[in-house]
């Protein structure tokens, strides 16, 4: 998409919008992830709701939405890590880039949506890269999973949140969200207004448009700050509409994308 168009859609979002490689903190943080399973539920078809809840026994999309953080202490899933993160050059599109061999924030998307339809993968494994799946399309629209190689996703950009020190990525994963001190259900019950239309608008495109698109925020977000600097009340002023947005977005997808996949 567009930058400009996008742009434009968070301005209709809200009025205060903002107008990785590796990372040993939470991706989005748990509050979230959870807040982009919940809203996606409100997108869901019937359909989806109940095959979902078929493959997942009953459990939500908010409660699996943590599982792509929760199996990263347990060595078996080492070959999973890769996934949550994209890097590529600024300048350089994702269909244009050079890719991990070990895979990526895309192509675990696609891994997953892969295994989901297959007729012959079992409910064990469906249900698996479902709970994948949900983390992973949360991931997705993170700034700073789609940021630069050299510094990690930010993570290597050391700032000060308020008092305690942190590094930019965290304050876009988690920092902001636990200083704004509502539940993931609050965040998703007080999402924006948006028409059909709109809705319509932003799930189109591929899943490499999304990232490329991303990554166009991850450029702003990586101007906002200086190494060393110390972020509080302005700063979260002028970039938790962002934050919010991109986590209405992200609920809006990935129902999108779950009901292609049950439709």
């Amino acid at each position: 998409m567009k930058t400009l168009k996008l742009v434009v859609v968070i301005g209709l979002f809200l009025a205060t919008s903002f107008v990785g490689n590796s990372n040993n903190n939470p991706f989005w943080g748990a509050t979230g992830h959870r807040t982009i399973g919940k809203i996606a539920e409100d997108y869901l078809s019937g359909k989806s709701k109940r095959k979902i809840a078929e493959l997942l026994d009953g459990q939500s999309l908010a409660l699996v939405s943590t599982f792509g953080d929760d199996i990263k202490s347990d060595k078996r899933y080492n070959d999973f890590y890769t996934w949550h993160y994209v890097n590529m050059p600024f300048d350089v599109k994702y269909e244009d880039s050079e890719k991990n061999e070990k895979g990526d924030l895309v192509s675990g998307i696609e891994k997953c949506k892969a295994v989901i339809v297959d007729k012959n993968a079992s409910k064990e494994d469906k249900a698996f890269y479902l709970k994948m799946l949900v983390h992973l399309i949360g991931d997705l629209h993170q700034p700073m999973h789609v940021g630069r190689y050299e510094d990690k996703g930010g993570n290597d950009i050391q700032v000060r949140w308020f008092n305690d020190g942190t590094n930019l990525h965290s304050v876009w994963d988690s920092k902001m969200i636990e200083s704004f001190n509502m539940t993931f259900t609050e965040l998703a019950d007080n999402t924006d207004k948006i028409s059909k239309e709109q809705v319509a608008y932003l799930q189109k495109g591929t899943i490499a448009d999304w990232a490329n698109e991303t990554q166009q925020l991850a450029i702003k977000v990586y101007g906002s700050a200086e190494v060393g600097e110390k972020l509080s009340y302005n700063y979260m002023y002028e970039n938790f509409g962002l934050v919010r947005s991109q986590l209405q977005i992200g609920g809006i997808r990935l129902a999108y994308v779950l009901n292609t996949l049950f439709s």
